[in-house]
């Protein structure tokens, strides 16, 4: 048992700490809790840690998945809380257990979404933003390490509802690609601002709440 995987949550300030500083502050986690890490082998060698999704800096996450790999027995039940009590605020730990799935088999995130309307009513404004994602075609233009480039949400964003339009914010749910492709949820915000800026809010902000298959079984 030295591969195992970990759930866990980042939110509250820790949405602002990036993939790379998340990968940093995760070592040292580990080191604080007395959990022996196993390394690479060769001349850089490096603790065998990886994050299965990478998370965009600002968006919050109950559902984020850390593949690891241990040099030593450990108590799967009790490590949560353990790595929890050094960790910082945000960062928490809610499972451990060996992996039967590769990350590979992630395919859908189910989001939710707070979009804020500064003095307009939410209620007069979810009609619309409900019947645009509706779309046979969503396009949007977004930009890849090839360069920019038209992409069709279409296809690869599903169950689109707003589930409530309250004063100025309205909240919503719904499944975007995990994976090949990737669909960031910030791309919905995208979309409206180019093809129906009326529609788009002036704040949003996303949470990841669940990882699916491709046949929609959920994904640990």
């Amino acid at each position: 048992m030295d591969r195992l995987r970990l759930r866990f949550e980042k939110t509250g300030k820790a949405v602002y700490i990036s993939h790379l500083d998340l990968m940093r502050v995760a070592q040292r986690v580990f080191l604080r809790a007395g959990v022996p890490l196993r390394y690479s082998e060769g001349y850089n060698p490096h603790a065998l840690i990886s994050i299965c999704l990478p998370l965009s800096v600002g968006t919050a996450s109950l559902c984020e998945l850390m593949d690891f790999r241990v040099a030593a027995g450990l108590d799967l039940q009790e490590l949560p809380g353990r790595l929890t009590a050094v960790s910082p605020e945000g960062i928490r730990f809610l499972e451990c257990y060996e992996p039967e799935r590769k990350a590979a088999g992630i395919k859908w995130l189910e989001v939710g979404g707070e979009l804020e309307y500064d003095g307009r009513a939410a209620r007069d404004i979810a009609g619309e933003v409900e019947e645009f994602f509706a779309r046979e075609h969503v396009e949007v233009t977004r930009r890849t390490k090839r360069g920019e480039g038209r992409f069709d949400l279409a296809g690869h964003l599903r169950g689109f509802r707003v589930e409530s339009a309250e004063g100025e914010k309205l909240t919503l749910r719904a499944l975007v690609s995990a994976q090949e492709p990737t669909v960031k949820p910030e791309l919905l915000l995208d979309a409206l601002r180019q093809s129906a800026p009326p529609l788009a809010p002036d704040f949003g902000r996303f949470t990841r709440i669940e990882t699916y298959d491709a046949d929609m079984r959920v994904f640990r």
